[in-house]
């Protein structure tokens, strides 16, 4: 077996925590574990204020945390208590809490005390989260065309697809290229911690993403004594693609948002590191490509079960890969790949057991409806 050198922790630097400021807005709805690693020693402790919860007032069926963070989507959030993921978007640090099951709340650890300010993080937060787009209306359509997607939708409601950073995102998945979640994750940790410090949650040390310029200043040997392996040249030579840019890299990346779906997957793979696959993810995730379908080894497999059967046994070629994309669209349509991110989810080994566990929950809910249901009845008979 190949033996990976241990990744080593990110260059110290000398920071100050933010403090973080109670808040009393109130957002509107919008529609058209691991053991967390030790603080550093170099950082100070964060002064602890009473966090103000705010509800998003979006039922599970439109967000559900489990099936959108801990998903292969981002590796920049954290799961910093049961049912609650904490990241960073933009220069703010926000964590988000299933509460009760029911509804999501939001806390921003380090917001100014403005009104006009907490407004556009709650913007940015919205946007980040796709919620522009409605799960109820999708999940409905896609249910009505496939008997296996309405079966799975019943407990895997709010497996939202997100709107993220092209930059963040373009790096992430460059970091997951033939890779395991532990190892991409500890990459991603060592590329944020380039970037400022920002706050500390429940143990775990927060930063805004670097920006192309301080990526740059990194070394291919940095990175590959870091343990990025053959990637260390990927991500360097991808920075100076994108710094070549006219306008800049991330003027240019924000660009491929209003291209087609192929002239996006053509850009992207002009970088180095990004291959198709890697390529539609970063479509999907970040740019707005809602037909966008990664296909991999769990995708395949969903295809030659569901729907392309002839191809069981074949081999996943590139020329495969764009049947089994192309079959994924014809079946869903123009929201192709927020169907597939449903059925990946219901794949996964990590997600088995939570499916399992919603499916007994649904259950018990609807036994407790027939009883309650039953029981007024019988009220209702017995009386004069």
């Amino acid at each position: 077996m190949k033996r990976h050198r241990p990744l080593r922790s990110p260059p110290s630097q000398t920071t100050t925590t933010t403090t973080t400021t109670t808040t009393t807005a109130t957002i509107s709805s919008f529609f058209p574990s691991k053991k967390p690693k030790p603080i550093s020693s170099n950082l100070k402790t964060p002064i602890q204020t009473p966090l103000k919860w705010t509800p998003l007032n979006l039922p599970k069926s439109e967000l559900y945390l489990p099936l959108t963070f801990p998903t292969g989507q981002t590796f920049r959030w954290k799961q910093t208590s049961p049912f609650q993921y904490t990241g960073v978007i933009g220069s703010h640090l926000i964590s988000l809490k299933q509460h009760n099951l029911k509804n999501t709340h939001y806390c921003i650890h380090n917001l100014n005390s403005t009104n006009d300010d907490q407004e556009s993080v709650k913007l940015a937060l919205l946007d980040f989260l796709n919620m522009g787009i409605c799960l109820n209306d999708l999940w409905s359509e896609f249910s009505a065309c496939d008997e296996r997607f309405a079966e799975l939708a019943v407990n895997l409601s709010g497996a939202r697809v997100l709107r993220q950073d092209p930059l963040e995102c373009l790096v992430q998945f460059i970091c997951s290229s033939n890779n395991n979640i532990k190892r991409i994750t500890k990459m991603v940790d060592f590329v944020s911690c380039l970037g400022e410090f920002v706050g500390v949650v429940e143990g775990f040390e927060f930063y805004k993403f670097p920006s192309l310029e301080r990526l740059a200043r990194v070394t291919e040997d940095e990175l590959r004594e870091a343990g990025f392996g053959y990637r260390a040249k990927y991500i360097t030579g991808t920075v100076k693609v994108l710094q070549s840019k006219p306008g800049g890299g991330v003027e240019w990346l924000l660009s491929l948002r209003k291209l087609d779906l192929e002239s996006a997957i053509k850009a992207l793979t002009t970088l180095p590191g990004v291959g198709p696959k890697v390529a539609a993810c970063i479509a999907l995730f970040s740019l707005d490509q809602h037909h966008a379908v990664p296909v991999d080894t769990h995708v395949w497999k969903i295809a030659t079960r569901d729907l392309l059967p002839e191809l069981a046994g074949t081999r996943l070629t590139p020329k495969v890969c764009s049947r089994v994309s192309d079959a994924f669209v014809e079946k869903y349509g123009k929201y192709a790949g927020w169907a597939q991110t449903l059925l990946f989810i219901a794949e996964l080994p990590s997600q088995k057991a939570l499916l399992q566990s919603l499916t007994n929950e649904t259950k018990d809910a609807v036994k407790d409806e027939i009883d309650e249901l039953q029981q007024s009845v019988v009220k209702e008979e017995e009386e004069p």
